[in-house]
């Protein structure tokens, strides 16, 4: 009888051991899944950057060629194609138009008193913001009035 309640008590902490090592593999699991969407989410961002700075650049571009040019309308096109991608991946625009600054989402690189307009309106974006998903990416570099 006593080697049978041996038995018996072995066998429960042989079983609480092994249900303690399945939920430990579980949460590891689920803990590479996440690591892995991080690593991911991480390379896409900076890859993301890179393309913004091509696409700040076809702007730079666009301000400054006549635009009845064919090589104009190319352009573009280009740029409508890339941000055409970026949408598809989840790239959205800051809105700066009629906003009022937030430093959550602009950065502000002038300061300007401008007495008949609303005190911290963003009266001139200078380069585009952009949100990956919810996560800024990159702020809105704006002139602010004071």
């Amino acid at each position: 009888m006593e080697e049978l309640k041996k038995c018996e008590k072995e066998k429960q902490e042989y079983l609480e051991a092994w249900k303690r090592a399945k939920a430990d593999l579980i949460n590891y699991k689920k803990e590479e899944v996440e690591r892995i969407a991080s690593i991911s989410n991480y390379i896409q961002e900076n890859f993301i950057l890179e393309i913004l700075l091509v696409l700040d650049n076809m702007e730079i571009a666009e301000k400054t060629v006549p635009p009845n040019n064919d090589w104009f309308q190319g352009l573009l096109n280009i740029k409508k194609q890339i941000n055409s991608l970026l949408e598809k991946r989840g790239v959205k625009q800051i809105n700066t138009k009629d906003q009022v600054f937030d430093p959550n989402f602009h950065e502000a690189i002038d300061i300007q008193d401008i007495p008949d307009k609303k005190s911290g309106l963003i009266l001139e974006e200078a380069q585009k913001g952009y949100l990956f998903g919810d996560k800024v990416i990159r702020p809105a570099k704006v002139k602010v009035n004071k």
